[in-house]
């Protein structure tokens, strides 16, 4: 059989058709049959695939996703952002810093601390501890979470991030922010000797603060509040520690006081803490050698205004050991029960405090138990190691910088330093920290002050993005100032950068914001600079005709509008515009006012403002402490 009379099946096999006729007739009309089936099963399919394809397209524009996505691919459900707790403070919700310290990370070859010959002791009292690991390990988180119990600004710069002195956000009436108005002054402060007896102590100076706390009710009504102040239900309290010796108590909304001063009995120039873990426990420090008895920092119950505590700053154990201020604003690990203080004589203190209370409860105790952290340089004197900047904290590393130009990474539960920069003039700012990218960032400035000799010239003060990892510089710029040296420290006038930046949030998210002081000539001039913060570039700049060592403060509408306050050293308070650094208003801020002997004299701000949703608190060095209104 020739194989062109044959036929080829699927399968490559041959087959020979039939030759009768009507046997051919009937394959035909079957062929034919399910040819037809096939044809309308294939069109079916044809329908109905488009059918759905075009259902899903329109599911996936509908989403916001191109025809790219029409393959659906499981992804993880996000894990739901916790709600935000009434303590918490709105202006940094929700939290976004992970605060994972990379153990791996490189330290920059200039910062090693072996490279300048570092020796590092932990102590207790004069005896240096061996090994040293702390049983209660420190680890401080976001920001958002640095307090509980108790909303407000409750330490220098309000958390361990030291980032905001601002609590919620202003809601004007009319929605636009314009204006500034003086609604109440306190002026009942009185003067305190110095130490070397030549002039007196009054007022709020730096940093000088105040802190705001909303109390829970369970433990305001436990503490000796006025009754009036007792009966509010919303009361928001200021608490003020001045040179004369006293703790203030005020009521936010219109400046009557809360309850009896504190009497310590020594100059406050720093600023205090409340414990954030809206425990009634106040931490003070001394700034000048004049008081009652002792020189150091105080604990106080705010139940009935007792002391607790006492730690004399006098220590033998310290390579200065004849300065015991305590000007820096202290932190608590509320997880480990911790105090975190460093202080001038040149020690980095850690007290596990052992609190016993109950929230409401009667009557609070604690029971310190001090470890400290001393360190020297091969290149460094002893006298110069004092600490008046507040310490930050990541995690476990601290960050603060001492009388030395040193700033400095310390692991605290290790007591080593991780790495140490040195800046090119002093500073007293307190590291100012934000995580970009599961990396911590230090924003510092420097005062001009070491760069000449006695009398007045310019020099420069300059700012620093660095790595909190690695203390690799990311960035540097300067700022001209003026300043003089005196034949001693009592009679310089410095310039430069004397208070802390501002961290820019929401529609300036991307800026960082200093003021640069005596920038026209010595006594003269001010300038509020904005610089990117991935670069350092200027963004924009605001000149003063008046100088200010007052820390600039933002404020936020809830369109997330920014706003920034600064003060200046003759009662001008200057409202800008935090996205173009246009001035939209000013105030000058009068004593006595509203009576025949309201005055503009004497009102002089040094010290750094809080704000709490649309009210500023403010104190001078005359011993006015204002309230402000933002509308």
């Amino acid at each position: 059989m020739n194989r062109d009379d044959q036929y080829i099946e699927p399968d490559n096999s041959y087959y020979e058709p039939s030759r009768d006729p009507s046997q051919g007739t009937l394959i035909l009309v079957v062929f034919m049959t399910f040819l037809s089936v096939i044809l309308t099963s294939v069109l079916a399919f044809i329908y109905f695939s488009k059918n759905n394809k075009d259902k899903d397209l329109s599911l996936a524009e509908a989403s916001g996703n191109g025809a790219d996505t029409y393959i659906s691919v499981a992804s993880p459900t996000p894990t739901p952002v916790p709600p935000i707790q009434s303590y918490q403070n709105p202006l940094l919700y929700p939290a976004t810093a992970s605060v994972v310290i990379d153990p791996e990370a490189e330290i920059d070859p200039d910062c090693d601390p072996s490279v300048r010959g570092l020796t590092q002791n932990v102590i207790n009292g004069a005896v240096i501890v061996s090994d040293f690991d702390r049983a209660y390990p420190i680890y401080m988180t976001d920001p958002l979470d640095y307090s509980v119990n108790a909303g407000g600004i409750l330490t220098y710069r309000g958390n361990n991030f030291r980032n905001t002195a601002t609590y919620g956000y202003v809601t004007p009436e009319d929605g636009t922010i314009d204006e500034l108005n003086q609604i109440w002054e306190f002026h009942g402060m009185t003067s305190r000797l110095s130490s070397d007896m030549t002039f007196e102590w009054t007022g709020l100076q730096l940093t000088g603060q105040p802190l705001v706390v909303n109390w829970s009710n369970e433990v305001k009504n436990s503490m000796n509040l006025y009754e009036s102040a007792a009966a509010k239900t919303d009361l928001t309290e200021v608490i003020v520690a001045a040179l004369d010796g006293y703790v203030y108590f005020f009521d936010l909304d219109d400046g009557s006081m809360t309850r009896d001063p504190i009497y310590v009995g020594a100059s406050m120039k720093g600023t205090p803490s409340v414990d954030p873990r809206g425990y009634p426990l106040l931490y003070v420090g001394q700034g000048d050698d004049n008081g009652d008895s002792g020189f150091g920092m105080y604990i106080y119950s705010l139940i009935d205004g007792t002391r607790l505590y006492f730690y004399e700053g006098l220590d033998d154990g310290a390579y200065r050991m004849n300065w015991g201020a305590f000007d820096s604003s202290p932190l608590v690990d509320r997880n480990s029960d911790t105090l975190i203080w460093p202080c001038e004589n040149g020690i980095i203190y850690t007290f596990r405090l052992n609190t016993d209370y109950v929230m409401g409860g009667a009557s609070i105790s604690i029971n310190p138990m001090c470890t400290g952290y001393k360190y020297i340089f091969n290149d460094t004197q002893g006298r110069y190691l004092g600490v008046e900047s507040s310490i930050g904290v990541y995690g476990n590393y601290g960050y603060f910088i001492d009388n030395n130009s040193n700033l400095v990474c310390l692991d605290l539960n290790s007591f080593e330093m991780v790495w140490v920069f040195r800046t090119s003039d002093d500073s007293d700012l307190s590291p100012a920290l934000e995580e970009e990218n599961g990396v911590p960032y230090i924003y510092l400035a420097t005062e001009v002050d070491y760069q000449g000799g006695v009398g007045q010239y310019s020099g420069a003060a300059y700012t620093y993005k660095i790595n909190g990892l690695t203390g690799e510089e990311v960035w540097q710029t300067s700022q001209s100032c003026y300043t003089y040296n005196g034949q001693t420290s009592d009679t310089d006038q410095t310039g430069g950068c004397l208070g802390n930046p501002v961290l820019g949030k929401n529609s300036i998210s991307n800026l960082v914001i200093f003021s640069y002081s005596m920038t026209n000539d010595l006594m003269s001039g001010n300038r509020l600079v904005a610089y990117y913060k991935d670069t350092g570039t200027e963004a924009w700049h605001y000149d003063m005709n008046i100088y200010s060592y007052s820390s600039p403060i933002d404020c936020y509408d809830e369109n997330g509008n920014a706003y920034i306050i600064i003060a200046d050293s003759i009662g001008q308070i200057h409202l800008v515009n935090g996205q173009t650094g246009e001035r939209i208003s000013y105030i000058q801020a009068s004593r006595f006012i509203g009576t025949s002997d309201e005055t503009t004299g004497g009102v002089s701000f040094e010290a750094s403002p809080v704000i709490y949703n649309d009210t500023m608190v403010i104190g001078t060095r005359s011993g006015s402490v204002f309230g402000i209104r933002i509308e």
